[in-house]
């Protein structure tokens, strides 16, 4: 499956071949590795808001079960940057392909092993710790995951294409949330409650294992990127990567981390929160109910993706971001109203608009991380950024919302902190220099 490029020696009689991947094996394995690991992600966070509070954690305060589990939610965030500084160091010292592997297989097993742990009421406080450590392995291996995916993409892109491939690895999130729905709907659609509460929550994480085979299979077939590959003959790797970013490219490393935190808060608090309180605060529908609105409308984050990577190649980076984060203060604005809504059309269309908002976000981030370091750097930096991102807009809004959420009016002020992340984190994009045409060989 993979395509030879010939390249012209200096007497024109003679020609060379050189390895390349082909570009349809770039974008499927850059995109099945992504879907696979957020699936695995989306699990545990629909599981957060439907099950993971009775299962691990004392019965005494539901609100504080829901505080408990959510925070468990957030142990993934804190170990990303630390997956990121691991798997960032080897992906730029040994190669994307090799770090690339590791990271998933830490992800699915630790994913895995979470499907078949006791409870609070078989072993006592030791069932939420296990489940803290698994799901601080789930953090370890994303965080070096998509940093890799992107790279595996951008560096092998065509000319001129580099955002539309860096796209790739964003159309994983969507289609692994649906997969993730569509298990749980079909869970619940099957099987009795007490079963689904007993036994049926575990399914989507031990079928994880199935699926990580098939991205590992993906993985394995292809080569390292030419970036990386003219990295190593011009001797040019740097001893210890993560110093070397935080000594010479901090301002970098800044400005990409606040510009990814609009999206993880709007993922956080559309997707999880929503459910939540949708469903187990104001009881205005069935878990079924809601998991089904959402999959309806994580199909326009997929949609909203190739029109942004698009537009990106052919306009920027930096305007298509600074236009995405206008839409997300928007969906901030439209929260309160729409999550108090009993109408399931209107909902609908408000989550649709949300994850139309993220899709339109997260598409270019692909290109835009990776294209603000140099090649000796770039795992590490696009991982790092992209996972310090993740903690501040990932971890931070259940204390957030638990907070705002005591106030009159709460669930309104939950959609303005959403709005005020977005106002930050265009200013982080504001002050980077466009990117579209950084060379990614040097």
């Amino acid at each position: 499956m993979t395509t030879t490029i010939t390249a012209r020696a200096e007497n024109p009689t003679q020609t060379s071949a050189a390895p390349r991947n082909s570009y349809t094996r770039v974008a499927f394995a850059s995109f099945i590795g992504t879907a696979v690991e957020f699936y695995d992600f989306y699990i545990f966070g629909l599981a957060t808001a439907l099950f993971i509070g009775p299962l691990f954690f004392p019965t005494s305060s539901p609100e504080a079960q829901s505080l408990l589990s959510f925070l468990t939610f957030g142990v993934a965030f804190i170990a990303r940057p630390v997956g990121s500084a691991v798997f960032g160091h080897f992906g730029d010292r040994i190669g994307r392909k090799t770090t690339l592997v590791a990271s998933l297989l830490i992800m699915g097993i630790s994913t895995t092993l979470i499907g078949f742990l006791p409870t609070y009421h078989s072993v006592g406080f030791l069932a939420p710790l296990l489940l803290c450590i698994l799901r601080f392995g789930q953090g370890l291996g994303l965080g070096g995951e998509w940093g890799g995916a992107a790279l595996l993409a951008t560096e092998n892109a065509p000319k001129g294409k580099r955002a539309l491939f860096g796209m790739f690895p964003q159309l994983g999130p969507p289609v692994g949330f649906i997969a993730s729905c569509g298990i749980f709907i079909a869970i619940e659609q099957t099987l009795a409650p007490e079963a689904v509460n007993s036994w049926g929550w575990r399914i989507p994480f031990i079928l994880s294992s199935v699926l990580v085979m098939i991205g590992l299979y993906v993985r394995m077939s292809i080569i390292e990127s030419p970036a990386f590959q003219k990295l190593e003959e011009n001797d040019e790797r740097v001893h210890v990567p993560f110093l070397e970013m935080c000594t010479k490219h901090l301002k970098m490393l800044a400005l990409g981390s606040i510009s990814m935190v609009a999206c993880y808060t709007l993922f956080f608090i559309i997707t999880v929160f929503s459910l939540q309180y949708g469903t187990a605060t104001t009881g205005l529908y069935t878990r079924t109910e809601y998991l089904a609105m959402l999959s309806i409308a994580v199909i326009f984050m997929a949609v909203a993706s190739p029109i942004s990577a698009m537009l990106s190649d052919h306009y920027g980076r930096r305007p298509v971001l600074l236009c995405s984060y206008f839409i997300i203060i928007a969906a901030g604005a439209l929260f309160g109203t729409a999550v108090l809504s009993a109408n399931p059309l209107w909902t609908t269309v408000y989550l649709s608009f949300g994850l139309f908002a993220m899709g339109f976000n997260f598409a270019p981030m692909g290109a835009f991380l990776p294209e603000i370091f140099p090649t000796n750097i770039r795992y590490t930096g696009a991982s790092m950024t992209y996972n310090l991102g993740g903690i501040l807009g990932g971890s931070l809004p259940p204390f957030a919302i638990t907070a705002l959420m005591g106030f009159d009016r709460g669930i309104y002020y939950v959609g303005y902190y959403l709005a005020a992340v977005a106002a930050v984190s265009f200013l982080a994009v504001y002050f980077v220099k466009e990117t579209k045409h950084v060379d990614m060989m040097e």
